[in-house]
């Protein structure tokens, strides 16, 4: 059974930082894993990605741009996912999801198989 279990969200005040971990189980090697966030009243979208080489994909679509700031990683050894991010803004404000599946297309079409249960994240101005 798989299982995505992030942590690491919090409040902060603008400029600041927080790093997210998604602690997974049950995947078999080779899936697609990465991250969405979902600001409250607006839909859930994709972040960042990264695939079982580490080819690394950020997407070009959020507002504020998370290139630059946001950096996603991933510890094979720990079967864990980060999401570093760094000069944090309000409206970087969300709930956060770890997601996974075996085709990065699903995944990046917002609809991978697997989700985590989110973590707010809260930036204050």
């Amino acid at each position: 059974q798989v299982q995505l279990v992030e942590s690491g969200g919090g409040s902060v005040q603008a400029g600041g930082s927080l790093r997210l971990s998604c602690a997974a189980s049950g995947l078999t090697p080779g899936y697609y894993m990465g991250w969405f966030r979902q600001p409250l009243g607006k839909e859930r979208e994709a972040v960042a990605g990264i695939d079982a080489r580490g080819t690394i994909t950020y997407t070009g679509f959020t507002q504020p741009s998370v290139k630059g700031r946001f950096t996603i990683a991933k510890d094979n050894a720990k079967n864990t996912l980060y999401l570093q991010m760094n000069s944090l803004k309000p409206e970087d404000t969300a709930i956060y999801y770890c997601a996974a599946d075996p085709s990065n297309s699903q995944f990046w079409r917002g609809r991978p198989s697997y989700w985590g249960q989110g973590t707010q994240v809260t930036v204050s101005s």
